[in-house]
Formats: structure tokens, sequence, C-alpha cells
């Protein structure tokens, strides 16, 4: 088993210095990957996929090998790394000579020079999971102090995934809300001169508004914005 160019201890105080507030989601799992493959004993390459709904894709990689084990399985639709994700769960394959579950993909890795590898599940949210992926060059590369170590290199990239998703969430939630605001404004302006020049009602201008709407095929907003541009002509100004 390879010795890690890095310790794990300096590994996790690295990437506990990050925050998650400076860096894209990339750039983060970047560096996840990058000090896992350096500290993780016998790591030959890592990558780190990414799962939402029903597709797949490796968001980084420290090497091309890392990525075509992981594309392979993708275009197949099966392999460790897709049994990990969903789970939440450590997916190892000692010795790629041996493996029964995805004889295909192993014969693959072998090929490609790797002898083992390690999964780890990085469950998010329901929609969007993902897993770390470890691979080794000789078979029996990962002891369970490496796997443990793993782990925790895992935890780093499951808490940058998650605070990711959430800000996407959030960001998209205040941009509906923005939005909406912003149409309720220019139909609150409709009705305003609709009042004015015939001197009726807030219900009654609204119910002209929508009664256009329905007329016209158009949504309420845009019937109160292309009002709103008519008033607001060089004829009325």
């Amino acid at each position: 088993m390879s010795q890690p160019s890095t310790s794990a201890e300096s590994a996790f105080a690295e990437l506990g210095r990050i925050r998650l507030d400076e860096v894209t989601l990339e750039e983060m799992l970047g560096k996840v990957a990058e000090l896992a493959s350096r500290a993780v004993p016998g790591a030959r390459e890592v990558s780190v996929t990414l799962v939402r709904d029903v597709t797949a894709r490796t968001v980084v990689a420290t090497g091309e090998i890392a990525r075509d084990l992981d594309e392979w399985q993708y275009r197949k639709g099966f392999g460790p790394c897709l049994d990990a994700s969903p789970s939440g769960d450590s997916v190892s394959v000692p010795d790629m000579a041996a493996e029964s579950r995805w004889p295909g993909w192993a014969e693959h890795a072998r090929g490609s020079g790797v002898g083992s590898s390690l999964s780890i599940g990085l469950p998010i949210q329901e929609s969007v999971t993902g897993a770390l992926n470890i691979y080794g060059g000789a078979p029996n590369s990962f002891d369970p102090g490496a796997i443990a170590t793993a782990e925790t290199f895992a935890a780093f990239a499951a808490v940058a995934l998650a605070n990711a998703n959430l800000y996407g969430a959030t960001a998209t939630l205040a941009e509906q809300m923005q939005e909406a605001m912003r149409g309720r404004a220019v139909i609150e302006q409709a009705k305003g001169i609709i009042m004015g020049e015939r001197h009726c009602s807030p219900q009654e201008a609204f119910a002209l508004l929508s009664r256009i709407s329905q007329d016209t095929n158009r949504k309420v907003r845009d019937v109160a914005a292309a009002l709103v541009d008519r008033a607001a002509g060089p004829g009325r100004r």
C-alpha cells in the first residue's frame, strides 16, 4: 500500500480553513479530491460523482483514469459509485480480479491499472446524491484506517454539496419572490390607472385586467405592464 504524501491531519486542517462562501462548489470538491488523493493511503486517483434525479456526472477528478471508470458506470447504469450514491454506504472493491458484482467494470478497471476501489456515498437530499470515489493501483489498497480517512474526506464533500444545494434552492426562491413582487407592483400600477380613468373600485379594476387577460390569452402581469407602458408614453408625459 502506497504511503500518503500529506498527513490526514494537515489535509483536514487545510479543508477546515476554506470558507464555503468564498469558493465555488467545483473548487471545493476539487480540493477535497486533491487532498484525498494525497492523504488516503493507497489512493491513486480520486473523483466525485454527483447524481441529480437520475443523471450522474463526475464533478471533479484528479486524473483521466478516475473519470473514465466513473463514466463507464454512468453509461452502463451500474457500478460501485452508483450503488454508494443513494445508500450513503461505503462500497469497497478490494480486488478487481475477484470482483463478481460488476465483472465487466472490474475487467475494465484492471486494464486501466486499477486493482481496487472505494466509493463512499454522499447523501445530500432526496433528489441529489453523490459519491467520493477512490481508486487504488494495487489490490487491497485500502485497509480499515484508509477507509476511515476516506470517509472523513467524504464528510467534507457532503457538507460542500449540501451547502451548495441549499444556497441554490434559496437563491431560486429569492428570485421567484422578487419576480412575484415586481409583478404585483406593475399590477397595482395598472389598477391605479384604470381606477383613475373609470372612477371604479380596486376590485372592478382588477376584474377588468383579468377579463382582458382571458380574452387575449395573456398573463395579467403582461396586460398590466402594457397598460403601464401605454400610460407612460410620450403623449401622457
